[in-house]
C-alpha cells in the first residue's frame, strides 16, 4: 500500500509503498476514506512528543471500511464504516482503568503515534477503540471528529455549566465545539490570531456572539475558556477574561511554557485544568450530541500524496476549519 511515512523528526514525510498491515485477534482491517490531519500530528512531526513509533505512519482522525476481520473480532462485520480516534488501546487493568478513567491509562497505545495511523491506504485498529460511522456521513466530513470533535467535546464538559464560553484559537476543534456550545443555548466567544478578520468572519458565521484577536478583551467576563492554540502565553490571558470561578481549560497535548503571571489573576477561585487523550465513552457521548446538532464540518481536502503540504498549511493557518487526506 501507498503511506505517508515519518522516519526522522523535523524532516518531511515520506511516500513509500509499505507492506499492507494484516489485522490481529479482535482488530479489523480498514480500507481508508478520510484521515483528518490535526495540530497534534504536527507536535509528533516536530518532536515535541517524545518517543513515538519510528518509522512511523502518522494520522489518528480515520474513518474507514472494514474489508478484513480479525480472528476474535466480533463488534463489526465486512463492509462497515467506523471511525478510528487517537486512543488505540488500553491496558485495562492499571487503577486509572478500573477507575473508569481510560484516559489516564498507564499503559496505553496512540494512533498514529504509538502505532501506524491512517495516513496510508490501509490501517489496523482494535474494534473495541473504534466508533460506527453512519453511511448517511461523508467520510472527509466525519473524519475531524475523531479528534477535533472527541477532545473539543471533552474539554468542553470540563468547562462545566459556563453560559458564557471563550474559545482560543479558532481551528478544527473549535469550529465544531461552538456548533454544539450554540445547540445547547451557550453564547461563544472566538478568539483567533490578532488581525485574522477571516477566522473571526468564519466564527460569527458559525453563530459566535463575538469574535477577535487573542489580544483583546471579550465585551463581557466568560464563565470559561478553552485553549485549541497550544501557547502557554494565552492563560494568563483567558485568566484575565474570565469572571471569579471560573475555569481556563487547556486542551492540547503539548503547549509552550507558561509565563510567570500574579496570583491576583488566578485569585478568587479561578482554576486551569488540562486535558488529557479522550475515553470511549466520549466519543459515544460527542457523536450522538454532534448528530442532534447537526454539526457540519468544514474541510478543506488533501490527496494523500500531499500530506507535507496540508500539515505545512495547518502550520501557518491557510484554511477555515479541518484539513483531511483522502487516499
Amino acid at each position: 500500500m501507498k503511506a505517508m511515512v515519518l522516519e526522522t523528526a523535523g524532516a518531511p514525510l515520506v511516500l513509500k509503498r509499505v507492506a499492507r498491515p494484516v489485522p490481529g485477534p479482535d482488530q479489523v482491517l480498514l480500507k481508508v476514506a478520510a484521515c483528518g490531519v490535526c495540530r497534534t500530528d504536527l507536535h509528533i512531526l516536530d518532536g515535541e512528543l517524545p518517543d513515538p513509533k519510528r518509522p512511523l505512519i502518522p494520522g489518528h482522525e480515520i474513518v474507514g471500511t472494514v474489508v478484513e476481520v480479525g480472528s476474535g473480532a466480533k463488534q463489526f462485520q465486512l463492509g462497515d464504516r467506523v471511525g478510528v480516534p487517537w486512543l488505540g488501546h488500553t491496558c485495562g487493568a492499571c487503577a486509572y482503568c478500573a477507575a473508569d478513567r481510560e484516559n489516564l491509562c498507564d499503559r496505553p497505545e496512540f494512533t498514529g503515534y504509538t502505532r501506524d495511523g491512517g495516513y496510508a491506504e490501509y490501517a489496523v485498529a482494535d474494534t473495541a477503540y473504534c466508533f460506527p460511522v453512519p453511511e448517511s456521513l461523508d467520510p472527509v466530513e466525519a473524519a475531524p471528529f475523531m479528534c477535533a470533535g472527541l477532545i473539543g467535546h471533552r474539554a468542553y464538559r470540563m468547562a462545566g455549566d459556563a453560559p458564557r464560553l471563550g474559545l482560543y484559537g479558532f481551528g478544527a476543534a473549535a469550529h465544531i465545539l461552538a456548533q454544539t456550545a450554540r445547540f445547547e443555548g451557550r453564547s461563544v466567544y472566538a478568539f483567533t490570531k490578532p488581525g485574522d478578520e477571516s477566522g473571526q468572519g468564519f466564527a460569527r458565521q458559525l453563530g459566535c456572539t463575538w469574535a477577535g484577536g487573542s489580544d483583546q478583551t471579550p465585551p463581557e467576563p466568560l464563565d470559561a475558556a478553552i485553549l485549541f492554540a497550544p501557547v502557554g502565553a494565552l492563560v494568563p490571558i483567558a485568566l484575565k477574561s474570565v469572571r471569579k470561578g471560573g475555569r481556563v481549560i487547556c486542551a492540547g497535548i503539548h503547549m509552550s511554557d507558561i509565563p510567570s503571571f500574579p496570583y491576583r489573576d488566578l485569585w478568587q477561585e479561578r482554576a486551569i485544568q488540562s486535558v488529557a487523550n479522550l475515553t470511549r465513552q466520549d466519543g459515544v457521548d460527542f457523536l450522538a450530541l454532534a448528530a442532534r446538532a447537526g454539526v457540519k464540518n468544514t474541510v478543506k481536502r488533501y490527496p494523500l500524496a500531499e500530506a507535507n503540504r496540508a500539515l505545512n498549511d495547518l502550520r501557518t493557518g491557510r484554511f477555515n476549519g479541518a484539513a483531511v487526506l483522502i487516499p
